[in-house]
């Protein structure tokens, strides 16, 4: 009998092991198609669970007494498993969301003017959130024009997204549940879902194939934001997680050296940027060392002409629609074509309409390629008012 005592606790270690293994950056985890193993895993944990601990007290006994301490020393390990990879590696017990969101208008605020932000305007308002607070936090809700959004970013994508957490018609509520393909998941309070940061779609659970509406976000330098929306609040730290921002101080700017949220200098590598534009089915990639030389990009996207432009700060970046096929160059921070526009679109000329804005987001070219894959990337330099 005592050999049901070791053949529950080494299934038990096993499967907290493997609970937790495909949806952690693990050696090989990410790599494979394992989501819906995973989530059967985690759908059925108790079940696994009690099933292994009544194996382990059907031999309890008999093992105890045959060996005292190799019986003891095999519980001690079991439960010392349980417990690293249920409270020490699981996603939610390493990253927390804000005690108290504080947000702050320009006068007030302490974040950097030269830190990148997620920005989203909405119903005239406008709020600003650093990417150094939210690459740690991973989503944080708010309240935004009278609508409940969810700001999300991954740090081993480089992914910002901000979506409106409705689900069948109600405000819903998120955990960190852990990643796929190195993009964060999270899983809603109501269903148990797992919802993919990247696409904001649910890819496990009674919600497979829904999706949250996105809703359209800007990355740019704080400095850029507020010249353009002065009035904008921005997110500012909760002193409780002061180690955790500070250890994110140089992502930002690419210095990060862990190997998971390093960036990679040269183009086309699994850790150089991009920016990302889409519409309907078509998608492109712009290498982010050819927009720093060019700064200005003009292409097709769907059938639509595009133009993708970065400030003169090289931080803050723009994607618009051409109009007319317009082929645009920039000087300074001023879009040059048949008339003449703002990096932001605004034209400088009252009578005519602004451009009409793409959603762009910058990314690790891995992110992009997994969750893209039937995109074009542009990578041959040519001459800034070329197009692509």
């Amino acid at each position: 009998m005592k050999k049901w005592f070791y053949i529950g606790a080494i299934g038990l270690a096993l499967f907290e092991i493997l609970n937790v293994y495909f949806i952690m950056p693990m050696p090989g985890s990410q790599e494979m198609e394992s989501i819906d193993l995973a989530y059967f895993l985690y759908k059925w944990r108790w079940a696994f669970r009690g099933g292994f601990v009544i194996l382990m007290a059907i031999g309890a006994y008999k093992a105890y007494v045959s060996k005292r301490w190799l019986m003891l020393g095999v519980l001690v390990a079991c439960l010392a498993v349980a417990y690293l990879f249920n409270f020490r590696m699981a996603a939610d017990k390493m990253f927390y969301q804000p005690g108290q969101l504080s947000l702050a208008d320009s006068t007030s605020n302490s974040i950097p003017l030269d830190k990148l932000v997620l920005g989203i305007e909405l119903n005239n308002e406008a709020k600003a959130y650093p990417i150094q607070l939210i690459a740690y936090h991973h989503q944080v809700l708010d309240t935004l024009g009278g609508k409940p959004i969810m700001v999300t970013y991954c740090s081993v994508c480089r992914s910002g997204r901000i979506f409106e957490p409705v689900v069948n018609g109600a405000p819903e509520t998120f955990r960190l549940v852990g990643m796929d393909h190195f993009n964060a998941m999270f899983e809603d309070e109501t269903t148990g879902s797992w919802w993919r940061q990247v696409s904001g779609e649910a890819i496990a659970g009674p919600l497979k194939g829904r999706s949250l509406p996105e809703l359209r976000s800007e990355q740019s330098s704080l400095k850029q934001w507020l010249e353009r929306y002065p009035n904008s609040l921005v997110m500012q730290r909760d002193s409780t997680f002061n180690e955790e921002y500070d250890d994110l101080d140089d992502y930002d700017f690419g210095i990060e050296r862990g190997d998971l949220t390093r960036t990679d200098t040269l183009s086309w590598k699994e850790k150089s940027w991009i920016v990302g534009i889409e519409s309907g089915n078509d998608s492109k990639a712009v290498d982010w060392n050819r927009l720093k030389e060019e700064r200005v990009v003009n292409l097709e996207l769907g059938g639509r002409p595009v133009v993708v432009a970065l400030a003169q700060d090289t931080l803050s970046f723009y994607a618009h629609e051409r109009p007319d096929n317009t082929l645009f160059s920039i000087r300074n921070d001023t879009l040059i074509g048949k008339q003449r526009y703002t990096i932001w679109g605004e034209p400088i000329d009252d009578s005519i309409p602004p451009l009409k804005k793409i959603n762009a987001y910058q990314e690790f070219w891995h992110s992009w390629r997994t969750f893209h894959p039937n995109m074009n990337i542009l990578q041959t330099n040519v001459n800034s008012s070329s197009e692509d």
